[in-house]
């Protein structure tokens, strides 16, 4: 058997069961501050029960494909956001829960400029830019208790 996903561009149709796009293109929702600002309003549904909302900055490094897709991750505590600080697209995997662990995945590229909000408990590969810099701004939960887990296959994916 031959694990291999195929990769397509990121739709908001296609991502919907997994979360939101976080997209600036099309005309703002606002102009502001005095007409020199357009504004894309309330783009992702944050969520967290507990703990708190957290600003971080991740600088990941750069892959290619074919990738070889060994492990995946969720969140139960929260929603989960990547907003590029550049115009370079990025590997997008997410999978269905499937009895506790992720089923087939499913990976998407998104366009430059586009960012993505996973939401709580979906399962995800790891932040995967495909050019330098991997530099995102990340909101998702700070708080106590547990808000990973992870899945490891027993045979990577390739993803292609």
């Amino acid at each position: 058997m031959i694990y291999e996903v195929s990769t397509q561009p990121l739709t908001a149709d296609a991502f919907k069961p997994f979360g939101e796009i976080i997209d600036a293109s099309g005309e703002p929702d606002k102009i502001i501050n005095q007409g020199m600002c357009g504004r894309h309003h309330d783009l992702a549904k944050l969520d967290f029960p507990s703990g708190k909302v957290g600003v971080s900055v991740f600088n990941a490094k750069a892959r290619s494909l074919p990738f070889n897709l060994e492990m995946m991750e969720r969140h139960p505590e929260g929603t989960q956001a990547f907003i590029p600080m550049h115009q370079n697209s990025f590997l997008i995997i997410v999978a269905h829960d499937k009895n506790g662990v992720p089923d087939t995945p499913i990976s998407f590229i998104s366009k430059p400029g586009q960012g993505i909000n996973i939401s709580k408990n979906t399962w995800h590969g790891v932040l995967c830019p495909l050019y330098s810099p991997g530099l995102f701004a990340a909101i998702d939960r700070i708080g106590e208790g547990p808000n990973l887990e992870e899945h490891w296959f027993k045979k990577a994916w390739t993803i292609i």
